[in-house]
């Protein structure tokens, strides 16, 4: 399964995913799986989507994404200030 559908599964679904867990399912390693979900965070950025890359969780980050996410948001020019309102308002956009 490639990454794009696996996420959109999740966004029909209303769930949210570990990077671990992620990683698992697709059979990537972590840094991996980060290089793909950044590329996809810039191609979503490009095309003025919601950064589906959202829908991931950290899991020591209370059900947000991990602090990568953010840093790279915010080099895409995107205010993250308000990590939580950021993030669940990309996962409802999905």
């Amino acid at each position: 399964m490639r990454l794009e559908d696996r996420l959109a599964a999740l966004a029909a679904a209303g769930e949210t995913i570990t990077y671990g867990a992620l990683a698992r399912d697709l059979g990537l390693r972590m840094a991996e799986l980060t290089a793909a979900l950044e590329q996809l965070m810039e191609e979503d950025a490009a095309a003025g989507r919601p950064l589906r890359a959202a829908l991931c969780r950290g899991r020591l980050s209370d059900g947000l994404p991990a602090r990568g996410f953010f840093d790279k948001a915010a080099e895409l020019g995107y205010d993250t200030s308000d990590p939580a309102t950021f993030a669940l308002s990309h996962r409802r956009a999905v």
